[in-house]
């Protein structure tokens, strides 16, 4: 992007083994977690049609977060967290509420998200490129 070199990973395992798709990151020697490492998080805690970016913080107890955390032995990098919830009244499972396909409603919502959405990203981008 704009002449910096970018690498999208999109993790095959289960959320909770996310961590496992950094490998070929951290055998890099130059790879830097706080400089160079954005992740992408579905949140229900934060409301669908929101998002918050962070440089660093905790999992708040997301286990995809937790496991990148463990695999990096760190919590200093990135974390773009956008929303999906909150949890439906009555839901008892909130892994089968994340799975499930978004409504057109929710989908017209996420759309509208995704400029504002980009700009985050690729001003995180901008920021931190070398």
């Amino acid at each position: 992007m704009d002449g910096t070199a970018v690498r999208v990973l999109k993790p095959t395992t289960f959320m909770n083994r996310s961590g496992a798709a950094l490998a070929s990151l951290r055998a890099d020697p130059a790879f830097e977690p706080a400089r160079d490492l954005l992740v992408l998080v579905d949140d229900f805690a934060i409301p669908l049609g929101t998002f918050r970016l962070r440089l660093t913080g905790s999992s708040g107890g997301h286990n995809g977060l937790r496991s990148i955390e463990g695999a990096l032995q760190s919590r200093a990098f990135a974390r773009l967290r956008i929303g999906v919830g909150p949890l439906p009244p009555g839901s008892g499972d909130w892994s089968d509420y994340v799975l499930a396909l978004f409504t057109g409603a929710e989908m017209a919502t996420l759309t509208d998200t995704l400029p504002a959405l980009i700009e985050t990203a690729t001003g995180w981008l901008k920021e931190t490129a070398p």
